[in-house]
């Protein structure tokens, strides 16, 4: 197993990002000589949770498979004081994009990732958090969105009347300050977007419904962008069917190594590597 490191990086201005940093491993593989890994950056849910130095089996996933992963717990997340906390407060889209990509680019400038090769994925809010990466930074050569917010302004409208409050303490009141909530969205920011993404939803999702989905994958291929999107039938917010977490698994998996060119460990036990999973449009 991989065993992940507490890593206290760089950030914007005088901030730090805290984070979990999870070196390649796979006691069948080896790794090309000289080589340095892709790095994925995962970017945590809730906004206001944390990510936890806990045995994760994604987080091996990667690993056993090739990849670097940092697991970002980035500003507005608990358990590294309030002021630290209270960071995300009306600056969501912003600080935490800055710490993700910072965590990439302090790893890569360490030689512990190729540069060539920063990847970030997330899910609902952390989903969100990559979209916004992906818009407003040049840092990430590909993403994943699981279930992300594309549109803060259709989930401000959309929502229910708990969590629109907890918006206007990540953003800012809604309607009064529609302007941030267009400012910050990813789909405004389409033209923006240059690098591919791939795209997993669940078709029963009511939190983040499918249509933010779907109307960034329409905004992007317009634009030429490649775009992959997989909606699992069944699924509600966050997916609990242990076959469509395989799938999902192994697509993103598969359109990485599309996107960067990247292959796997040579490995010297097949079932080591899962075989590529059918792209969907």
């Amino acid at each position: 197993l991989s065993t992940g490191r507490p890593v206290d990086l760089p950030s914007a201005g005088d901030r730090r990002a805290y984070a979990f940093f999870y070196p390649p491993k796979n006691a069948d593989a080896r790794a090309p000589a000289a080589s340095k890994p892709p790095l994925i950056v995962k970017s945590h849910g809730g906004p206001t949770s944390a990510a936890e130095h806990v045995y994760d089996p994604g987080v091996q996933f990667w690993t056993s498979r090739g990849f670097a992963v940092v697991d970002v717990n980035y500003g507005g997340s608990t358990g590294y004081g309030r002021a630290y906390r209270e960071s995300l407060r009306g600056r969501w889209g912003i600080v935490d994009v800055e710490d993700c990509a910072a965590a990439a680019e302090a790893l890569a400038a360490r030689g512990e990732a190729d540069p060539g090769k920063l990847l970030i994925r997330g899910g609902s809010a952390g989903g969100y958090t990559t979209l916004a990466a992906l818009a407003f930074r040049d840092t990430f050569a590909a993403g994943a969105s699981h279930y992300g917010v594309a549109d803060l302004a259709a989930l401000a409208r959309d929502t229910h009347k708990f969590e629109s409050r907890y918006l206007d303490r990540l953003v800012g009141p809604y309607p009064e300050r529609a302007d941030l909530y267009r400012e910050r969205s990813p789909l405004e920011a389409r033209d923006r977007f240059s690098c591919p993404v791939i795209f997993f939803q669940g078709d029963e999702d009511r939190i983040v419904p499918p249509n933010q989905a779907e109307a960034m994958v329409e905004a992007l291929r317009a634009k030429g962008v490649r775009v992959d999107y997989h909606l699992f039938e069944g699924e509600q917010h966050g997916f609990r069917r242990a076959g469509n977490i395989v799938r999902a698994l192994e697509a993103e998996l598969h359109f990485y190594g599309e996107v960067l060119g990247v292959t796997q460990y040579e490995t010297d036990s097949p079932s080591a590597s899962p075989g590529p999973c059918p792209r969907r449009s």
